[in-house]
């Protein structure tokens, strides 16, 4: 079995607090995300809003052991990049294209991390679709989450929703628990296969839910920039990710926007 840590009230709370900040920002981002605009002007807006909130960046930085950090407060992922999209100058926003946010804070020495997809422009029917499937799937996940139910649930759920709609379920990165560091136990798989390292859930664990799906195949490969990763087949993917805290009856979205 994994194991998760239980926060306390006062963590639970600055977490709270920190992710109403998070989503807020996330939400003006994503008015700002519109044709002519570089990925870079929003990362630079990210940061502004979340140093103006009493909050640090918790992106950038993250992988130094490795000597190779993140350089950026958001995560700026377009059509086929799955995630970890570095936000550049050049990197102009078009019409009719997928524009995935990933971002987070550390706020009172807690992190925060949610994800959205906004619509670029008028897009096509596929890239709606895609977007609402990523959301579909969290909520179908979410509906497990409860005190006494078991973490594999979760990911049963969520593969049942994603492949009933004929999307794929990315099986190379995971959903994870949240607190005191960006990724904590457990490793959360938005999948279900024999073997898998279950967990009874509890009120006060806090886990980052984010199923990342693929309109082609599951592959996926690592870009020229050694950060980004994109789909193997170049089809599209979707991204939707929120901060939830367990409680005595369900999950709380921590990071819910309007």
């Amino acid at each position: 079995m994994q194991t998760a840590s239980v926060k306390t009230k006062e963590e639970i709370d600055i977490m709270r607090e920190g992710c109403q900040k998070t989503a807020e920002m996330v939400e003006e981002l994503g008015r700002k995300a519109k044709p002519g605009i570089s990925t870079l002007e929003i990362d630079e807006l990210a940061e502004r809003l979340i140093l103006n909130m009493g909050g640090r960046p918790a992106f950038k930085g993250y992988g130094k052991e490795s000597g190779y950090p993140f350089p950026a407060t958001i995560c700026a992922s377009i059509n086929n990049e799955v995630v970890h999209g570095i936000p550049k100058k050049s990197r102009i926003l078009q019409e009719g294209e997928i524009f995935k946010i990933d971002t987070g804070m550390i706020y009172k020495g807690m992190f925060t991390d949610m994800t959205r997809a906004f619509a670029v422009g008028e897009i096509s029917d596929e890239k709606r679709r895609i977007i609402s499937v990523a959301k579909g799937a969290f909520y179908a996940g979410l509906k497990k989450i409860k005190p006494g139910k078991l973490l594999s649930d979760y990911s049963k759920a969520v593969q049942k929703y994603v492949e009933k709609r004929n999307f794929s379920i990315v099986r190379d990165l995971t959903s994870h628990g949240i607190g005191k560091n960006l990724h904590e136990s457990p490793q959360i798989l938005n999948f279900y296969h024999q073997g898998y390292e279950d967990l009874e859930l509890k009120a006060g664990m806090t886990f980052a839910l984010e199923p990342i799906i693929n309109a082609g195949g599951p592959e996926i490969v690592t870009g020229e920039d050694g950060w980004t990763l994109e789909t193997m087949d170049g089809s599209l993917s979707g991204h939707w990710e929120n901060t939830i805290v367990i409680t005595e009856n369900g999950a709380e979205i921590l990071t819910k926007t309007q």
